[in-house]
């Protein structure tokens, strides 16, 4: 949940509750604000600031200011033409949808980007690399758009699967040890058969690393490292998952090119030689042909 629905939904003191009010009403005038400011601003004290910092999860009025800015931001930024939920509407025709489309998905990259912090994705990367076996739990839509993924990995010699049923995902959870590293992939982030499997992966003393919405929710807090997932989408009022898919498409390829780039030579050979002896598919098109290749050979003559 991001920090303006806690102010929104949360049961405050009144005193707490003028504050609550002025933040909702006033991000943008935050920047510098003390906790004596704002309590003068307020009528209140500063005794109440840290207060309501603390019911929202925050050490103090600073950690709470700097969060909230940053949320403030995202939230102000990318989208401001196209609507994440409903983006063309039933007057357009087919090409002002083509270039609406072709708007909100470039806008979701931006915006994804715009999320992802340095330190987080180095230690993504790090439990990728150091994981002697990586288990994706993903179901639905999820688990299809993973597979992409899983699949770009083995190629790589990376060790992961794939598992989408909720009724054998957490026997796989329990059954980790501490060199798994599960990877959890939830919009929402409190899909209940995953918080479950969240727990038995640290039990076991499995890592964690997550792709959920940017607010605060119960898999993204359980995890050793978590990236953001574009959250402008409604959970149902929408035309389709058209920003997460391709936000969460996006990270995916961001996590195999950085596990791939560590190793980045020896990757691309391995891959070419992959494709030298085994790829034999034919193309009349000189721009994507293989120089040299085997091309027009049946897969079990090239292997011979």
């Amino acid at each position: 949940m991001l920090i303006i629905e806690h102010l929104k939904a949360m049961t405050f003191s009144d005193a707490e509750n003028q504050i609550a009010d002025y933040l909702i009403k006033h991000p943008h005038e935050l920047d510098q604000l003390t906790t004596q400011n704002l309590a003068n601003f307020t009528h209140t004290n500063p005794n109440s600031v840290i207060r309501l910092a603390k019911k929202l999860g925050f050490d103090g009025w600073t950690n709470l200011r700097t969060e909230y800015q940053k949320e403030w931001q995202y939230l102000n930024s990318h989208f401001n033409v196209i609507d994440a939920n409903i983006p063309f509407d039933n007057k357009d025709d087919v090409i002002t949808i083509m270039h609406k489309l072709a708007q909100l998905e470039q806008n979701t990259i931006s915006d994804t980007v715009s999320l992802v912090e340095r330190d987080a994705l180095v230690k993504a990367r790090t439990l990728l690399l150091e994981a002697n076996q990586i288990i994706v739990f993903a179901s639905l839509t999820n688990a299809n758009i993973a597979t992409d993924f899983i699949t770009k990995m083995r190629r790589i010699g990376m060790p992961v699967t794939l598992s989408s049923e909720f009724d054998i995902s957490v026997y796989e959870a329990y059954n980790a040890s501490p060199d798994t590293c599960g990877l959890i992939i939830s919009y929402t982030g409190e899909n209940a058969t995953y918080i479950h499997c969240g727990k038995f992966l640290k039990e076991k003393g499995a890592k964690i690393l997550s792709l959920t919405n940017m607010g605060d929710n119960q898999i993204a807090r359980m995890s050793d490292c978590n990236l953001s997932i574009t959250t402008r989408e409604r959970l149902y009022s929408k035309i389709g998952n058209f920003t997460s898919n391709t936000s969460i498409i996006y990270l995916l390829d961001l996590l195999y090119s950085v596990v791939f780039a560590a190793n980045y030579q020896k990757n691309l050979d391995h891959l070419i030689q992959i494709g030298q002896a085994y790829d034999g598919r034919k193309t009349t098109n000189a721009l994507i042909e293989e120089a040299g290749s085997l091309a027009g050979k049946p897969a079990y003559e090239v292997l011979e």
